[in-house]
């Protein structure tokens, strides 16, 4: 899996990889080591939504 986003602290990062690897254990039934997660950081003056940098909010 892996997950877009801005740029977090490392500890918000273990957290969220954490339950993400909790919730395929426990929805799809398999091993926690089978479940590998990315997090793919993109600046906030690299993306936007709705018409608006995100940097800009």
């Amino acid at each position: 899996m892996t997950v877009l986003q801005g740029p977090r602290p490392v500890e918000v990062k273990r957290d969220l990889i954490r339950r993400i690897t909790d919730a395929f254990v426990e929805v799809l039934g398999i091993p926690g080591d089978l479940v590998q997660v990315w997090i793919q950081e993109t600046p906030a003056d690299s993306w936007g939504a709705d018409g608006v940098l995100t940097a800009d909010k």
